[in-house]
């Protein structure tokens, strides 16, 4: 009798088990199917964004495939062959198709539609024209493309230049939704100049 009560219960220890793997492969299966279709993660790169993210930050990204009406003040990724090849910028959207920007390079203010933009988000206004900044303001956003700038106004590459330009919609990749590991700060030597601040996990706006 022992023997048989032993052997019923390593059969139903082995039973659930299996149904524990059946499960996590479930889990799995969803997990990759929700990063790969829906979400991706992609890493900020560079100050231009400064402070709303920080360079090194991990951010979770709404996939293009669910993302398809870019609004204003969107976080976006976009990737377009006139920057570096391709590779990917993230950027904030100030104007979409149909609407007017104006730049008021003596205040640094930001008008569209002829409304100032009130931008808490900015690190600092808009100090100097480069003298890369070849548009003539104001402009109109032509039909399916975007306005874009960083939140690090004095140091970003964005609308502003030629060779960026307004973005076409179908460049962007997705909209930042979330902080998923903060970035940390490093010297160039690779000293940590600033530790993660956990407390910045979360929600971007």
């Amino acid at each position: 009798n022992n023997k048989k009560e032993q052997q019923a219960k390593n059969t139903k220890l082995g039973e659930t088990v299996l149904l524990y793997i059946h499960d996590l492969a479930y889990l799995i299966a969803v997990m990759m199917i929700v990063f790969l279709f829906i979400f991706r993660v992609v890493v900020v790169s560079g100050e231009s964004m400064n402070n709303t993210l920080l360079d090194g930050d991990y951010l979770l990204l709404l996939s293009n495939v669910f993302y398809k009406d870019p609004q204003q003040g969107d976080i976006i990724v976009a990737a377009k062959d006139s920057f570096k090849n391709g590779e990917p910028i993230i950027k904030r959207v100030i104007a979409t198709e149909g609407q007017t920007v104006n730049i008021d390079f003596t205040t640094g203010d930001v008008y569209v539609d002829g409304a100032c933009l009130q931008e808490n988000y900015i690190l600092e206004k808009i100090m100097y024209d480069s003298g890369e900044f070849t548009l003539d303001y104001p402009v109109t956003v032509p039909e399916g493309h975007i306005f874009v700038l960083g939140d690090n106004r004095n140091n970003s590459a964005d609308s502003r230049l030629s060779y960026i330009g307004m973005i076409d919609e179908d460049c962007v990749l997705g909209k930042a939704v979330a902080i998923a590991l903060p970035g940390e700060i490093r010297d160039s030597l690779g000293n940590i100049v600033s530790p993660r601040d956990w407390g910045r996990i979360g929600l971007v706006s």
